[in-house]
């Protein structure tokens, strides 16, 4: 029988181990997220915000010095950047990658403690358009954007071969997302996985990350056919952005 490539990279780890020095400092990341201040500073930045350490401090329930203390740790850790805006100073998750790893972490944490799951804190009334449709830092979440994700699979715009963890764009579609309007030479210059899947905190499947997924929700809100929340992460799709994607075949049973 023919050993498939997870079983051998699994057995792997057993045969040829890895040493100390060239295992990723995994738990140095872990760190700093493991103080629940920390945790809720990064998490009221995850819809790729900026904000002061005021705001920041309020929001994890700690003194300005703590917060202080917090952030430069942050900071040197790699987690956060710091922008000047005038005499304030913002702070924002540093990328990407970053706040695709912290809603895999809190995907994971609402997984295994569903009773503290991070959904438990959310305002009731916001909570169904929570789980509906929002962003994750700079792509679409939620129900909508799992089934956004399904709908590129099916439709064949978008494949995973061989357990791959990237998505690989097909000539199906690059013709559909140019005809959305999305420059894809554009989204491939950025440097950041280009399409990925990224797990979702209230879905038990992915939506789409990377580049691709940061410019296909850019080049909806300019057409209109979804509007942001001013004061959440949630997003609402309008009744153009309805018909776009039914169009389009990525939800075909509209």
């Amino acid at each position: 029988m023919k050993t498939s490539v997870s079983v051998r990279a699994y057995r792997s780890c057993f045969t040829n181990p890895l040493s100390m020095e060239e295992l990723p400092d995994i738990a140095a990341v872990a760190s700093l997220l493991s103080s629940p201040a920390r945790a809720s500073m990064v998490w009221a930045l995850i819809d790729g915000s900026r904000r002061p350490a005021g705001e920041l401090a309020a929001c994890a329930d700690v003194s300005a010095q703590a917060a202080s203390r917090h952030l430069a740790l942050m900071l040197e850790g790699g987690l956060l950047e710091v922008q000047s805006n005038g005499r304030a100073r913002e702070y924002r998750i540093a990328n990407s990658e970053v706040a695709c790893m912290i809603e895999s972490m809190a995907a994971l944490a609402a997984e295994l403690a569903a009773d503290r799951s991070l959904l438990a804190r959310l305002p009731r009334k916001n909570s169904v358009q929570f789980q509906q449709a929002r962003t994750c830092y700079d792509h679409f979440a939620g129900r909508f954007g799992v089934d956004l994700l399904k709908g590129m699979l099916s439709a064949g715009w978008l494949e995973c071969k061989d357990q791959e963890s990237e998505f690989q764009l097909t000539a199906t579609g690059a013709e559909g997302f140019t005809e959305f309007g999305l420059d894809l030479s554009h989204a491939r210059m950025q440097c950041r996985v280009f399409a990925r899947p990224c797990s979702d905190i209230t879905e038990s499947a992915p939506h789409l990350g990377g580049a691709l997924a940061a410019s296909f929700l850019d080049i909806c809100v300019n057409r209109g056919l979804v509007l942001r929340s001013r004061h959440s992460r949630t997003v609402s799709i309008t009744p153009a952005g309805w018909e776009a994607f039914r169009r389009a075949g990525l939800f075909p049973s509209l």
